[in-house]
């Protein structure tokens, strides 16, 4: 401990006159409260009785605190004229050595930092650590008040607010502080403690410190907090540039100066990792962020490739597949910094203050991603072994998320591709309807969903309108929107009414389930929706039947607009529940929206809010349908749907009675000749004789066949549309046929023959029996 000298004045009678400041420094007591007392006051131990020559010698003073205060004393006497001694000089200074008591060494020799404050706050003790931390020493500091021996004010505020609190309450005060010693450059972190120190009045004479350096603590803390953070801010999005912002987002400026994420050329892509790295590694750089404005250690723009050496860092860190850490002792690190700063452009450039880094590889499920770079310029701290492992556990989580959101990607451009092949590219020609339709797929975490339309022509001029929804999203809910996609135009070949079509299609999602049940698979992955819509236009019909799904909006030439009402029935797969059918007669030039349940529900309006939004949209005038689509979308839809939307709109048209012909056949053979006859005079006044011969052939087998093997009432019927259509209605439900007549059979070639000579034939069934009609082109 540095000595302090003190020197103070007894009179005769024992009483202080006088008082130095080392005096003051040494007990605490100032002079206006030394002076005038009795000197025995100021010793800690019973002074034996005689001369003050007794205070020479060893002397325990009692410090103003009430702490015990070993010295050195001396008394020489002060003579007057007379030659009388009047007074003594008494000097006092620390003893030599170690502290002669017990709880003194202690207090000396703590590890931790101990200081001893009055209620002013000047110093009274410090022990050896407060002065190393402090960088001065003792008697530079005893009786100076706190504020004035600190440079940081704000600091020196904040402790001295502390004190007097302690002070003025006389109640301890605990806190934590971070901030550089005196005698160092790097910060540390300090428990602080203080509390009162009481006289045997038990008033408050001072306040005792105590700081305890506790920067491991507090850095393991920080780099706790900072997993933590990167487990909950890293990964909120399954986008891989994203991911790679969020990451340095979190690192800059708490971590580094300036950090740049850069991955392999395949990550960004549909690929899979190569079989083997090449010697030269493409790297494209996805982020980058600084603490600096202008982000100016930045030489490859963002977006662009980078090719490191093999001596540098990052290059190292990639081959090694361990963080490398790489500063002024290291020299590839001195020259790829030079011939980075050399190749960059002009202005972006590492500042002068870069003075280590870490690299760090992004691997993820034993395959490496990338390399994340981070360098310190203005930190002084340089990079250790500590910062390497939680450089390589924050790396560690941010690989994670950039490989799930690179699968993410692959795997939603599969279910995309797949999606979009299933669905109608272009849709087929036909009279009945105008249509204009949108699909889009939602950008949300669940993936791309199973929805899907089409437009099918069906016989007669007819056209079939369809729109699905299948549950769940991903690859498995495009595959089963597939085949369900498929199996409604085999079903719709087969011309059956609407709810006979989702009493089958209902039957294959069950046995569907059913199939993946056993195998292990989800079933409710199987279950859909589906509306299924068919529209005449020589009656200007539409009939139409739901399983579970959204009713359609029907928009009047006049603007009205109206939910159809219906019945829905239940959902695809559910069973043993029946589908009704409804119709209903629309004018010409009406318009019917079809649409999925992604249109309308959604988290920011209710289904009732958003069909009324739907309704006002749809009654918007606009130049075509296909404005009308993108007017409905912008209306309804928020900006981040969270599923997938198919909108299918049709605006209807009909067939004219100078286009239809249609008579009665009466049931007697001799009619055949009558109604061949009839239809060759319908077609002259077409100016369609070209197709004279053709159809005299259908309409003679047809009708005969109707005539022979059905039942009345029997009925024939021209159309004439883009093609030319016949039909032959009879009142029986027995389904001819085709076959090969053999040679020696009369009969069986009828059916073989109208195959053979028209584009295309078929039956269906109707409420009064069946229609077996023809297709053939017209000519030219």
């Amino acid at each position: 401990m540095e000595q302090v000298a003190a020197a103070a004045v007894v009179d005769i009678r024992g009483v202080v006159t006088g008082w130095s400041d080392g005096a003051r420094r040494l007990t605490g007591y100032p002079a206006q409260e030394a002076v005038g007392r009795s000197v025995r006051d100021l010793l800690a131990e019973p002074a034996p009785p005689g001369s003050l020559l007794s205070l020479t010698g060893t002397v325990v003073l009692r410090h103003r605190d009430g702490t015990a205060v070993p010295v050195r004393a001396r008394a020489f006497p002060l003579h007057g004229a007379d030659g009388r001694p009047y007074a003594w000089a008494v000097t006092a200074e620390p003893p030599t050595g170690a502290e002669p008591t017990l709880a003194g060494q202690a207090f000396q020799q703590a590890s931790m930092s101990l200081t001893v404050f009055d209620t002013r706050q000047r110093y009274l003790r410090l022990n050896d650590t407060a002065c190393q931390v402090l960088g001065v020493a003792q008697e530079e500091l005893l009786g100076r008040r706190y504020a004035d021996t600190v440079d940081d004010a704000e600091r020196g505020r904040g402790v001295v607010d502390h004190l007097r609190e302690v002070a003025e309450t006389g109640r301890p005060v605990r806190y934590e502080s971070f901030t550089r010693t005196s005698s160092g450059v790097r910060e540390h972190a300090w428990n602080i403690e203080m509390w009162p120190v009481r006289d045997a009045a038990d008033d408050v004479v001072g306040v005792g410190l105590a700081a305890f350096d506790s920067t491991g603590q507090y850095r393991a803390r920080q780099r706790l907090a900072l997993l933590n953070e990167a487990a909950t801010t890293i990964g909120t999005t399954l986008d891989v540039v994203r991911t790679a912002e969020e990451l340095v987002a979190l690192v800059v400026p708490r971590f580094a100066d300036f950090v740049s994420v850069d991955l392999l050329e395949w990550v960004l892509g549909a690929d899979e990792p190569p079989p083997a790295d090449p010697e030269d590694v493409v790297l494209r750089r996805v982020a980058h962020g600084s603490a600096h404005p202008g982000t100016p250690e930045a030489a490859v723009h963002l977006g662009e490739t980078d090719v490191y050496p093999p001596y540098s860092p990052p290059a190292r860190a990639l081959r090694e597949g361990r963080a490398v850490v790489s500063g002024a002792d290291d020299p590839g690190f001195h020259r790829w910094i030079a011939e980075r700063n050399a190749r960059g452009p002009q202005g972006r450039r590492y500042r002068e203050g870069a003075h280590t880094m870490l690299a760090v590889p992004l691997r993820a499920r034993g395959t490496t991603l990338g390399v994340a770079v981070a360098v310190r310029t203005s930190q002084p701290d340089a990079y250790a072994e500590d910062d390497a492992v939680l450089a390589e556990e924050v790396a560690s989580r941010a690989a994670v998320c950039v490989d799930n959101a690179r699968r993410f990607a692959r795997e939603r451009s599969t279910a995309l591709a797949l999606q979009r092949s299933l669905l109608p590219r272009g849709l087929p020609g036909q009279a009945a309807v105008d249509v204009a339709h949108r699909y889009l797929p939602c950008g949300s975490l669940a993936g791309i969903g199973g929805d899907w339309f089409d437009v099918i022509p069906l016989s007669g001029s007819r056209v079939a309108l369809v729109v699905g929804d299948v549950v769940g999203h991903g690859i498995p809910s495009a595959a089963t929107m597939g085949r369900l996609c498929t199996a409604v135009r085999t079903l719709a070949d087969v011309d059956l009414p609407p709810d006979e079509l989702l009493t089958h299609l209902d039957d294959l999602v069950t046995h569907l389930a059913a199939d993946g049940q056993d195998n292990g698979e989800e079933v409710a992955e199987l279950g859909a929706t589906c509306l299924y819509a068919v529209y005449d236009p020589v009656d200007r019909r539409l009939c139409l039947a739901a399983a579970g799904h959204p009713a359609p909006a029907v928009v009047l030439p006049g603007g009205t607009v109206h939910l159809v009402p219906m019945t829905a029935g239940p959902p695809l797969g559910v069973g043993g529940l029946p589908f009704e059918a409804t119709e209903l007669q629309l004018p010409e030039g009406s318009m019917v929206a079809l649409y999925t349940d992604g249109l309308v529900e959604h988290r920011e309006l209710d289904v009732d809010h958003a069909t009324e939004e739907l309704c006002r949209a749809l009654s918007a005038p606009a130049e075509s349908l296909e404005t009308l689509c993108d007017t409905v979308l912008k209306a309804v839809l928020p900006e981040d749907p969270v599923d997938d939307v198919a909108l299918l709109l049709a605006r209807t048209r009909a067939l004219g009675a100078d286009r239809v012909a249609t008579w009665d056949v009466p049931p007697d053979p001799a009619q055949v000749a009558v109604t061949r006859q009839a239809a060759t005079g319908q077609l002259a006044a077409w100016g369609l004789e070209e197709a004279a011969f053709v159809t005299e052939l259908v309409v003679s087998e047809l009708v005969t066949n109707a005539i022979r093997y059905g039942a009345p009432p029997i009925r024939l019927r021209l159309i004439r549309d883009r093609a030319l259509i016949c039909e032959v209605s009879d009142g029986s439900s027995t389904y001819p046929h085709l076959r090969r007549a053999h040679v020696y059979d009369e009969g069986g070639r009828g059916l073989l023959l109208v195959a053979q000579l028209t584009q295309r034939w078929g039956s269906r069934q109707t409420a009064g029996g069946k229609t077996i009609w023809a297709e053939q082109p017209l000519p030219g």
